[in-house]
């Protein structure tokens, strides 16, 4: 397994009264949000990413309550509170307590105006965290959950009539001086060239239907039961994980169609799992001309591309060649996960009111147009976004690294 660089995309919010400051993960395949508690001993003290590192402590806030371990879907802990245990795809795990306290929102009136919301939302008070959570390099303040289910953000926001029931982002990618960052609206981001596809009802997830994928116009020979939605399978979207996490048929069927349109010029290696490219420093600048387009096509007659610089990464030079590998991994069995990789530099629009979820191209460091009322549609268009409302939760700003 080749290193990478793992990027991550995170925001801030404040909670609790006074109001403070936090740095949480944007997870579109989470349903509990959660903060680390300041009785946590194996939570990271330091964070390779800049920030300091803040820990939330109920007795601080006047307006945090407890949930009572009579509430319905609670394991009661220890001290009697409403515990929660939460795992990730990683391997990684988070323990503690559900407490309910108050989170503020920066809301837009006009593109001119905005006015301060707030609404108690049920969260998680993290008092352990093992694997990859401990790690200081990505360390970061906890994970606001944008999943399905009904203690998401979303959901929570909805709710209270805070948020219609749509929410989008658009992810800056890597290129450029100005790499990362990007757009996060409650609201439908508009765009003339979005195409959408339908949710798989019933999931907590944001499972879709993919059908086929092709590799530079030819599709390829996949079964399609290999994409069927079952209890561990089937297509999600997921902003918490990075890479694009494919089921092991359509894994292999990619990379050999991948190995068979490829440049001569690109000399194909295998260090452990992941394909490797071996690249003349002088044709290392147009990769993007050496390798095919992968094409993954959804219910509703509507597809996604994904560039050669969305699913290769260079990781260094050795003598006068550069090594560019594929940032695919193979499962077996497993769900089929769109990570950032796959999102990036695209306005994507999770609209739980339709049940669909929709993307088109964009340049995430220009500003959107977004409509946020579910009624007589209010038409903005977010510049601020770029530079101002850090804290926002209806316009705000990500901060990736």
């Amino acid at each position: 397994m080749f290193l990478y660089n793992f990027s991550i995309y995170y925001t801030k919010v404040k909670v609790g009264s006074p109001p403070r400051e936090y740095n949480l993960l944007i997870d579109t395949g989470s349903e509990i949000s959660w903060i680390a508690c300041s009785s946590c001993d194996t939570c990271p003290r330091t964070s390779g990413l800049g920030i300091k590192l803040n820990f939330y402590d109920s007795g601080n806030s006047t307006t945090a309550t407890s949930i009572s371990c009579s509430t319905r879907g609670c394991e009661c802990t220890r001290t009697n509170r409403c515990g929660f245990t939460l795992s990730y795809m990683d391997g990684s795990s988070t323990t503690g307590y559900l407490v309910s306290d108050i989170w503020h929102l920066d809301t837009f009136l006009s593109t001119s105006s905005t006015s301060s919301s707030s609404a108690p939302i049920i969260f998680g008070c993290s008092t352990s965290e093992l694997g990859n959570l401990v790690m200081t390099d990505n360390a970061i303040d906890g994970i606001i959950g944008f999943d399905r289910r009904s203690l998401s953000i979303i959901s929570q926001l909805s709710s209270h009539r805070i948020s219609p029931k749509v929410f989008s982002h658009c992810l800056k990618g890597e290129s450029g001086i100005n790499a990362g960052g990007g757009i996060l609206v409650l609201g439908e981001i508009l765009n003339p060239s979005m195409v959408y596809t339908p949710l798989v009802p019933s999931k907590g997830l944001y499972h879709v239907h993919l059908q086929n994928i092709s590799v530079n116009g030819k599709l390829l020979h996949i079964d399609p039961a290999v994409f069927e939605t079952s209890e561990d399978r089937g297509t999600i979207f997921d902003s918490g994980t990075t890479l694009i996490h494919l089921v092991a048929e359509a894994y292999d069927s990619v990379i050999s169609a991948i190995n068979a349109t490829i440049s001569s010029s690109a000399k194909s290696i295998i260090p452990g799992t992941n394909p490797c490219y071996l690249i003349s420093s002088s044709s290392s600048n147009n990769v993007t001309g050496m390798f095919p387009r992968v094409t993954l096509h959804f219910a509703g007659s509507v597809s996604m591309d994904l560039k050669p610089a969305d699913y290769l990464t260079n990781i260094g030079f050795f003598e006068d060649t550069a090594q560019w590998c594929v940032l695919l991994l193979r499962k077996t069995p497993s769900l089929t996960v769109l990570g950032d990789i796959a999102l990036r530099d695209k306005s994507i629009v999770y609209d739980l009111a339709h049940q669909r979820i929709g993307w088109a191209d964009h340049d995430c460091s220009l500003p959107v147009n977004v409509s946020i009322s579910s009624g007589v549609d209010q038409v903005m268009n977010v510049r601020a976004v770029l530079f101002h409302i850090l804290e926002s939760m209806l316009c705000i700003y990500l901060f990736w690294w």
